[in-house]
């Protein structure tokens, strides 16, 4: 898997999410973009999987990315949900680019989180 694959696959799937509510306020996410724009970062992504080294994994825990609505509530995007083969691939290109740069998993996971950011939003609003 590629750079530009990792990333288009996990977009997708992110953008599949929507619309998205917040369970606390009931404020609804139309896009991704709209959560984007919205709600703030808590932490860095993070890959449990990754994170123990479970690289060839049947039964993936997956990997969170938590942002906090305007109420205060924090709100997670998830890979649940995406197909056990793409997890697997995700998983070993996540493997492989972090020894190839010498990063974190979840330095990794910003990169891309970074990135997908910038093209949601340098993409014309909907």
């Amino acid at each position: 898997m590629t750079d530009p694959e990792a990333l288009q696959v996990v977009r997708r799937h992110f953008d599949s999410l929507f619309p998205k509510t917040c369970a606390s306020c009931g404020r609804r996410f139309a896009s991704l973009r709209e959560y984007i724009v919205s709600t703030t970062r808590v932490g860095p992504a993070k890959s449990y999987d990754a994170e123990l080294g479970d690289w060839k994994t049947t039964e993936p825990i997956g990997s969170l990315a938590l942002a906090n609505c305007p109420c205060g509530s924090t709100l997670a995007l998830s890979t649940e949900g995406l197909a056990l083969p793409l997890r697997q691939a995700l998983l070993s290109w996540v493997k492989i680019e972090t020894q190839r740069r010498g990063v974190s998993s979840s330095e990794l996971l910003e990169q891309m989180r970074d990135e997908i950011r910038k093209q949601v939003l340098s993409d014309q609003a909907t």
